[in-house]
Order: structure tokens, then C-alpha cells, then sequence
């Protein structure tokens, strides 16, 4: 019968402790006596008393510790027009790119022809990069708290712009300008055409009970059949292995044809496990993201959680329902992105076999295959057991909780899941990235499977591509 593949320049801005122009430090609780007052100035060096940029004044405080600075103004963008130093480089409205990074003072880069750690890092294509005490992205504020954009959306949602707000991709952008973020958006079937069916994908406050959003209020939810737990509508909630949950979508399509070929036109598989039939992928449904990276990004992740009922009876056999995350970028640093370029795969510490993210998951006791009962698998395909199962929780509330028809043995479920997952992948600043986020059937329509995606961020290093258990 079936199966399913389940297929985001930190500018440190040099300010350190307020400079003490009496010889005190914040760093020394103990250097001050209670009502003492003093200059102090926290903006970058040699830019104090250039332009309107001066110093201000704090107090010591009863506890013996300095007051923050009142009154101290330090450098900002340029605005130019109004005749003023505003970045207090000893020029007024000069509309310079000092630092070669392509956005110029008057295009509103704060961090430019004044020494503010790594200029180039700093600019409004930049993301602002939590915990570093610099305006990264030169919006007036340092150290933005996350947007958050996924409140108030609908669950039937076509829009596939909603979708990447729903994982926390909330800044849009255009090609024709510099700034990072969602320039479009689409929902397919696994080959980039078609239109998936409505009930594939949805937008979800948790799923189940206990599946809830790893950032923001809500996340993605992709799936073969229906993307719903028990109490859902818009899309209606259906059983996993009955009823229409034995026939999916009744949609295919080819497999995306790049992952295909760079896997010696086949899907690639657990080691050990029989390929899949055919060549179509059943039940799919994608969405596509071009996304323009910001300056100082490096890297992205994800977080993902994979559920099946192929698990525990079709473990290892033909239907094995995949789920990818595919990234295409310009990226050629070191670790470098997989060649077949599909992030949600495996590698278990020490080897070098590859296991992509799917049912086939679960053979082998990879450790990634944690929502689940411990006991026998394949039963309808290679067999086996599995001994890393950690608790049931996530599924309860989903359907996949319920004593299955097709039992293994008299402890199986319908299905199983992975638990969150992180995804990560490397990426050049500045380039604009696809990724593309999918999942299938594989062999026959029937029994579902459903991915839930959260948690988009951005970072400042490079990450080591691939998938693992997510560790919050």
C-alpha cells in the first residue's frame, strides 16, 4: 500500500561599558559612591563632542552600581536634507558607501564611514541579531525582539505567503530592492506545478493536544491526507488508515527532478531499505519560498516535526513517505550544503550513511524516531524493531494515538512521530535563496502522513547542514 516522503554580518558596535571620563567602570559595581555623578558615553570612539554626538550623565546609585546614561547623544543614520552630523563623522549629509556594502548614509546605513566594529555588517539588508547590543539592521533599535507576524491567520489559507509567516519568515521583500525577505511564495505539487489539494495544508495554533508552535502563535502544517488533528476543521480532521485516509489526495506528480537526478535518478533511502515503486510522488503538496538573505546571515534553520501512520507496519518497505527541505544557493563555503541539496536528512554521529527524513526514519534506531511505541516494525515490510520510542504525548489528540487495525504487535499505535527536529543550512548574505519544503506518498496513496514546520531563524555563523533532534 503506500507511503509519503516528508520532504533561516553581526556588527558588533564597539561600544564596551559607558566610557567613565572620571576613570569609573560599569563593570565595577563597587567604584562608585552613592549620589556621585559623572560624564559617561556609550557611543563609538572618536566620535564624542563630533556634530551633535555628546556626552551625557549618569549617577551612582544607593546599591553602589551607575544609573544608565541619561542624556548622551550618539551616533545615528545619516538624514540627509537636514543639514546635520548625524553619524558624527565630522560631515554632514554626505551620501557615501564608505564600506562597500552597497547601501550608502543616505540609504539609511547607521554603520558606514564611522568605526563601528564591521561596517559592512551593519545596513538595512542586515537582520538584527539577537543578544549582540548592535542595530544590525539600522532601524533605530538594538536587539529587535522577533516579529511576530502569524497571529490571525486563516487555517484554509491558499495564500502561500501566510505560510511563510506561519514559520516565521515575517519580512517581504522585492527584487528590486536591497533589504532581506519573502519576494514570493507558492503552494504546488512536488514538482514545482498543480495545485495541491485544499485539505493538504493548513496553518495551526498546535496540532493534537500537545504539538505546539516553536515560535510565534502559529506554524505550517503539510500532509498526504489531511493537515488537521482531531478537534480541526477548515480542513476537517480524517482518520489516518480509514475512510479517505486509505486513498490520500488522489493528486500526483513527478518528483522534484533536481533531487532525483543528484541522487542517481532515484529516491534515495535508509540503508538497507527496498526503494520505492514507481515514479510519481503521491499526495504531495510543496511550498516554495525565494527568500533575499540578510547581509550578515550565514546560515538559516528550521524546526520540523514529522508524524506517520506507515509507522511501525511499513517501516523499511516501499512506502515510504518523504519529506525534504530543499535549498538551492550560491553558498560554496565549508560544511557545504548536500549536493542533492535536500537539508532533512541524518547522518548518525560517527557514519557516513544518509537517512532522509521519512518513515524509513525509524529503522535502524537512528534516534530520531522518538513519538512512538518501542517494539516491532515491518511487519508489512523489512523486519525489525525499535528501541529509541521516548513517550507518546505528541501524538495524543491527532488520531495517531488510537489502536491501530493494522497492528504489529499488541502494543502498536497507528502511527508514529519524530518529535521536533532542526534543520540547517549554509547561505551566502545578500544572495536570494529557494527553498522548497515538501512531503509525499510514495507506492500507493494510502496511509498519511504530516509535517509540522516552526521556528525560521536567521543566524550569524555557518551551521553544519543537515537534520537533528532539536534541543531548545
Amino acid at each position: 500500500m503506500k507511503h509519503a516522503v516528508f520532504c533561516v554580518l553581526l556588527v558588533v558596535v564597539a561600544c564596551g561599558p559607558s566610557v567613565n571620563h572620571n576613570g569609573g567602570n560599569d563593570a565595577d559595581p563597587g567604584a562608585c559612591s552613592p549620589g556621585a555623578t559623572e560624564d559617561c558615553y556609550s557611543g563609538q570612539d572618536g566620535t564624542d563632542g563630533v556634530g551633535p554626538c555628546h556626552a551625557g550623565t549618569r549617577t551612582c546609585t544607593d546599591q553602589k552600581v551607575w544609573s544608565q546614561c541619561e542624556g548622551e547623544v550618539v551616533p545615528a543614520a545619516e538624514n540627509c536634507g537636514d543639514g546635520a552630523d548625524n553619524n558624527c563623522n565630522g560631515t554632514a549629509d554626505e551620501d557615501v558607501d564608505a564600506d562597500g556594502d552597497g547601501f550608502t548614509t543616505c540609504g539609511g546605513d547607521c554603520c558606514d564611514s564611522t568605526e563601528c566594529g564591521s561596517p559592512k555588517l551593519v545596513n538595512p539588508g542586515a537582520f538584527d541579531a539577537p543578544g549582540n547590543s548592535v542595530d544590525d539592521d539600522c532601524n533605530g533599535v538594538t536587539d529587535d525582539a522577533q516579529l511576530l507576524c502569524d497571529q490571525g491567520l486563516t487555517s484554509s489559507t491558499a495564500n502561500a505567503v501566510d505560510f511563510a509567516k506561519a514559520i516565521d519568515i515575517c519580512q517581504t521583500a522585492t527584487v528590486g530592492d536591497k533589504k532581506w525577505g519573502v519576494i514570493s511564495a507558492k503552494l504546488t505539487l512536488a514538482d514545482g506545478t498543480g495545485v495541491p489539494a485544499d485539505r493538504s495544508h493548513a496553518i495551526r495554533p498546535k496540532f493534537g493536544t500537545n504539538v505546539v508552535p516553536q515560535g510565534g502563535m502559529a506554524m505550517a502544517l503539510l500532509s498526504t491526507g489531511a493537515a488537521a488533528g482531531k478537534d480541526d476543521t477548515n480542513p476537517n480532521w480524517q482518520d489516518f488508515e480509514s475512510g479517505a485516509g486509505l486513498f490520500g489526495n488522489a493528486t500526483q506528480s513527478s518528483f522534484p527532478q533536481d533531487y532525483v537526478t543528484a541522487n542517481g535518478n532515484k529516491l534515495p533511502n535508509a540503508p538497507g531499505c527496498p526503494n520505492p515503486n514507481g515514479d510519481k510522488a503521491l499526495d504531495p503538496v510543496m511550498l516554495t519560498l525565494e527568500v533575499r538573505v540578510p547581509t550578515n546571515a550565514k546560515s538559516f534553520k528550521l524546526n520540523a516535526n514529522f508524524f506517520s501512520s506507515e509507522f511501525p507496519e511499513y517501516t523499511c518497505s516501499p512506502f515510504n513517505d518523504f519529506f525534504v527541505v530543499l535549498l538551492d544557493s550560491v553558498y560554496a563555503g565549508t560544511p557545504a550544503n548536500p549536493t542533492d541539496k535536500n537539508l532533512a536528512f541524518y547522518t548518525p554521529p560517527g557514519g557516513t550513511a544518509k537517512f532522509p527524513v521519512g518513515v524509513n526514519l525509524a529503522s535502524g534506531d537512528t534516534g530520531l524516531f522518538t513519538q512512538c511505541v518501542n517494539g516491532a516494525t515491518g511487519c508489512r515490510g523489512s523486519a525489525g524493531t525499535i528501541s529509541t520510542c521516548l513517550a507518546t504525548d505528541e501524538l495524543i489528540g491527532t488520531g495517531l494515538e488510537s489502536v491501530t487495525p493494522f497492528s504489529c504487535d499488541a502494543n502498536s499505535l497507528q502511527g508514529g512521530g519524530t518529535g521536533w527536529l532542526e534543520t540547517s543550512g549554509n547561505v551566502q548574505g545578500g544572495e536570494i535563496i529557494k527553498l522548497r519544503i515538501a512531503i509525499w506518498d510514495t507506492s500507493d496513496h494510502a496511509l498519511d502522513s504530516i509535517a509540522a514546520i516552526d521556528g525560521f531563524q536567521w543566524s550569524i555563523d555557518a551551521s553544519q547542514p543537515g537534520t537533528v533532534i532539536f534541543r531548545k
